[in-house]
């Protein structure tokens, strides 16, 4: 981390790196460096650098993530281990997650996932190069990736961020504002403006947030002029401009069929001549590589390759819990039928006993009916009646003798 600067905004009002207060960061926008995704975007914003990679709608897996009635949006922010001075943990961290899952809700509204049941949209965000605002720049740059990967949006999506530096509010903080700043506000919205994120990291009063939200409107709309450019330049082709080519290469046509140039005219010749000097001239600036040259030759191959990878593993991964639930679902299906075999038979048994106790009072019933009205029955009846005399006297008896 840099050392803090005595002052972040100059007498004259003036940021560290020439803004107003009410300035953003230069942005720059490529749509479609990802050949293997559905939708791409590559973003700068200041020293922001964010690529975007949209998948879907495709299958969900596992199967249990699929929604009958909708589907299922899943976003990845990642950070590169060089994207900071010091070298970043691999992996996800809470910070990540965290952003991930709060983008994810900022982009809800719009998408219209409901068009695509018991499918998945995956947009996965990596971080090349971090200089403050880093969740803010990748919604953006999330909002063109979908909106080139075709996924039905109800509009896009714009974020942007305020916060106070040196008492003062101003928009789209840069890195050294973002660390000895007093408060950082991040805001994403639709083009109609209903905001689908808000978070606040340090303390503002309500009359600066609502200062700051008038800022960060100001921000947003210049930044959906920026989408749409770039959205338009990719997919508008004017029908006057196609009309004047046609025309034009009509006329050049019937020029040529008019008046043919002979080969060995002294124009010829020197219009060859400066065709070769500028393609001389056209080697050897393209001796030296941009930066668009150095992304799509090494970053974005590695980035994809990388993509690809950890595509296929959670699809191993997402296989494997399929197969382990249907495995499941096999075992407590058999435990069920044993179950109900083991229900089935203690229920049976239930039934034979009790058919065999009925059995029993049964015979017993027909036993004792078979003895009504005989002499034998009478003559037993006769005894008992005489041993039941008995025993009354006898404890009579007792009873007197003890008195």
């Amino acid at each position: 981390m840099s050392d803090k600067p005595e002052k972040l905004i100059t007498d004259g009002g003036l940021r560290l790196d020439g803004r107003r207060a009410d300035e953003i960061r230069p942005m720059k926008i490529e749509i479609g460096v990802l050949s293997r995704a559905d939708g791409s975007c590559y973003l700068e914003w200041g020293r922001n650098k964010i690529l975007v990679g949209v998948f879907g709608p495709r299958e969900a897996h596992p199967r249990r993530s699929q929604r009958a009635d909708s589907a299922v949006v899943r976003y990845r922010y990642n950070m590169a281990s060089f994207s900071v001075e010091d070298r970043a943990r691999p992996g996800p961290s809470r910070r990540s997650i965290e952003i991930s899952k709060v983008s994810r809700e900022a982009f809800e509204p719009v998408i219209m996932a409901e068009l695509f049941p018991k499918t998945a949209i995956d947009i996965f965000v990596e971080v090349l190069q971090a200089d403050a605002g880093t969740r803010t720049a990748a919604i953006n740059a999330s909002s063109i990736a979908l909106a080139d990967a075709g996924i039905p949006m109800k509009g896009l999506i714009t974020s942007c961020a305020f916060g106070k530096v040196d008492g003062q509010i101003v928009l789209d903080l840069n890195k050294d504002e973002d660390n000895y700043g007093e408060a950082d506000f991040p805001v994403a919205m639709t083009q109609d403006g209903e905001i689908t994120l808000v978070q606040m990291d340090g303390h503002l009063t309500p009359e600066e947030i609502k200062k700051g939200i008038e800022l960060v409107k100001k921000g947003c709309k210049e930044i959906l002029e920026i989408q749409q450019a770039v959205l338009r330049k990719k997919f508008e082709t004017p029908v006057e401009d196609t009309a004047e080519e046609a025309a034009g290469t009509e006329k050049e046509g019937e020029k040529e069929e008019a008046v043919p140039a002979p080969e060995d005219a002294p124009e010829a010749v020197e219009v060859e001549e400066a065709f070769e000097e500028t393609e001389e001239f056209g080697a050897e600036a393209s001796e030296e590589p941009s930066a668009a040259d150095v992304l799509s030759s090494e970053v974005i191959p590695d980035f994809e390759e990388e993509l690809d990878e950890e595509i296929e593993e959670d699809f191993e991964a997402e296989e494997e819990e399929d197969l382990e639930e249907d495995f499941e679902a096999e075992e407590e299906e058999a435990e069920f039928e044993v179950e109900s075999e083991e229900d089935l038979e203690e229920d049976l048994e239930e039934l034979e006993e009790e058919e065999f106790e009925e059995e029993a009072l049964e015979e017993e019933a027909e036993f004792e009916s078979s003895f009504e009205g005989t002499p034998e029955l009478k003559e037993f009846e006769e005894i008992a009646a005489r041993l039941e005399k008995e025993a009354v006297s006898i404890e009579a008896e007792e009873e007197i003798g003890l008195g």
